[in-house]
């Protein structure tokens, strides 16, 4: 019998065990008779080791079979348990005692010690050449794992002949479980699903025993026995995992050669959900280099259809709305921008109309186009729209604690040439919003006082017309409590009306009037004055483009 037997279901592993040692033609020739730990003869070899010192154990590691003649044994009972004691606790496979000069007989104390102790212990009547028996168990442990590569090799082949005839993730998975005879399941790195292939016992759908086993815990750590492969995302840190092949413990845990098989076939789905990532990532940018040069000019509005239909977008006879999504810091790592489109794709397909989607990392936006039916649509739609691009940004992992929130500005709606006019103004707009208090979406129209600011944003004049307006009382703030800034953004967000204002702060009204006529004080102005009011509003606004 060999150390590996072969099976397309790779259920048994490569070890050579204590009982295959024992059958080998070195030890048999020895007339072994096990004294102990019979029921433990299944434990794996991992080496042969032969010494005679007593302390021999601080030299071993763990799963060796023990070769010796017993003189490093001991004399006296305590000795000799002792011996067996910190050979159990290494957890080594076996010890062999070879009978002869030192011991005719194995004394009671170390038999009754291994008995206790679970280490199998074996005596040798005849003498045997160690050095003939280590090199022939050692050739069987290779030979074990040679064929355990080979046969994890072919599963590789087998994947790449799949991916060579068109197939995809879902052939490589069927491979393994097919291989594995268990189903396997392909995780993101937070535990969803992706895909499941295989059969559970008994022909169940591999889905149930995901539900069973792993569906409602994916939080959790993996049941006992599962074995999980990283598949990788090609990068450090976090971000260097990008899914997980999971084989559940169905029936028997993963064999050895079923760990081997699946970090195969991990690469060779790395390297699909990279072309794939590559593809997806290379479309969303070709896409938002239309709207680009749509928004810029560069297309004319009498080709721009013919140009939408090639990238699928076929929007009817209605009006377009422009819309775009400014994200707030840089994404990564890299590859981050195909996630951001998939994962805003995904949640776009539930607004029911037609939609051109496309990303533009360099300026950290997403253009869109949507068809609508009417004019009527437009707040309903825009509604619907701007919060599937947030929520594909937050599953995407763009919305973060701590980072600036996505703005979402929709424009004019209106034909080819309105859009054209309206992903250029939205665009611009999306980044003169950014530090504005966060809403859904922005209407492009009603922020144009912000983006004629931004605009201004490096002109010294800009920086001079606010220190000189508001300038005393930000030094104010700086020294002095209770901040007063906030009491006149307030003040004038409600056009001067005193009650709305003083319930939205939760004062008083006597502590109001004390806090708005300090402001006056301190910037040598009066409050209710209209060309005051419009320029405090004006330096409030510019103030976010000059810090």
């Amino acid at each position: 019998m060999s150390g590996v037997e072969s099976g397309r279901d790779g259920s048994r592993g490569a070890d050579v065990t204590v009982r295959r040692a024992l059958e080998l033609p070195g030890l048999r020739g020895g007339l072994p008779e096990v004294l102990a730990g019979e029921d433990r003869l299944d434990r794996a070899v991992r080496w042969v080791h032969a010494g005679e010192v007593p302390h021999i154990a601080s030299l071993l590691k763990g799963g060796e079979l023990l070769l010796t003649t017993g003189y490093g044994l001991g004399t006296r009972p305590a000795e000799q348990r002792a011996f067996v004691r910190t050979l159990a606790e290494r957890d080594i496979a076996a010890l062999v005692v070879e009978l002869g000069p030192r011991f005719s007989r194995l004394p009671a104390a170390l038999v009754d010690t291994a008995r206790s102790s679970g280490l199998p212990l074996v005596q040798l009547h005849r003498e045997v050449p160690f050095v003939a028996v280590t090199e022939e168990i050692h050739t069987e442990i290779v030979n074990g794992h040679y064929a355990l590569l080979q046969r994890a090799e072919d599963v590789h082949r087998r994947c790449t002949e799949a991916l060579l005839g068109g197939g995809g993730v879902p052939q490589l998975l069927a491979i393994l479980a097919d291989f594995c005879a268990t189903p396997v399941f392909l995780e993101t790195a937070d535990g969803r699903l992706l895909y499941a292939a295989g059969r559970g016992p008994e022909g169940t759908d591999p889905l149930q025993v995901w539900e069973g086993l792993r569906g409602q815990h994916r939080s959790q750590p993996p049941p006992a026995g599962a074995l999980l492969v990283d598949v990788p995302g090609g990068g450090a840190g976090p971000g260097g995992v990008r899914a997980r092949l999971v084989l559940l413990p169905v029936g028997a845990p993963p064999a050895p050669v079923h760990r081997l098989a699946a970090e195969r076939v991990a690469g060779t789905v790395a390297v699909v959900l990279m072309q794939a990532r590559q593809e997806e990532e290379l479309a969303a940018r070709g896409r938002g280099d239309f709207l680009t040069d749509l928004a810029e000019g560069r297309v004319r509005a009498g080709d721009a259809p013919a140009q939408a239909r090639v990238l699928g977008f076929r929007p009817g006879e209605g009006p377009l709305l422009p819309v775009v999504m400014k994200v707030g810091d840089a994404l990564s790592p890299a590859g981050s921008w195909a996630v951001l489109a998939r994962a805003v794709g995904e949640e776009l397909a539930s607004v029911g109309m037609p939609v051109l989607l496309g990303v533009r990392p360099v300026e950290g936006r997403v253009p869109v186009l949507v068809g609508l039916r009417s004019q009527a649509d437009r707040a309903s739609v825009a509604d619907r729209v701007a919060a599937a691009l947030r929520a594909g940004a937050e599953r995407a992992g763009v919305s973060r604690p701590g980072a600036r929130p996505p703005v979402v500005v929709v424009g004019l709606a209106g034909g080819w040439a309105a859009a054209s006019a309206g992903l250029r103004h939205a665009a611009e707009t999306a980044s003169a919003a950014q530090g504005l208090t966060d809403r859904p979406w922005y209407d492009a129209r009603r922020l144009d006082i912000d983006l004629l600011l931004w605009r201004l944003r490096d002109h010294p004049d800009l920086a001079a017309f606010v220190d000189r307006t508001i300038g005393p009382l930000l030094e104010h703030d700086q020294r002095a409590r209770p901040p007063l800034l906030p009491t006149l953004e307030t003040y004038l967000a409600h056009a001067g009306r005193k009650a709305e204002t003083a319930r939205e702060l939760h004062l008083n009204r006597q502590t109001l009037y004390n806090r708005l006529a300090r402001v006056a004080e301190l910037l040598n102005t009066d409050l209710d004055d209209p060309h005051t009011v419009v320029a405090l509003s004006l330096a409030l606004r510019a103030r976010r483009h000059v810090e």
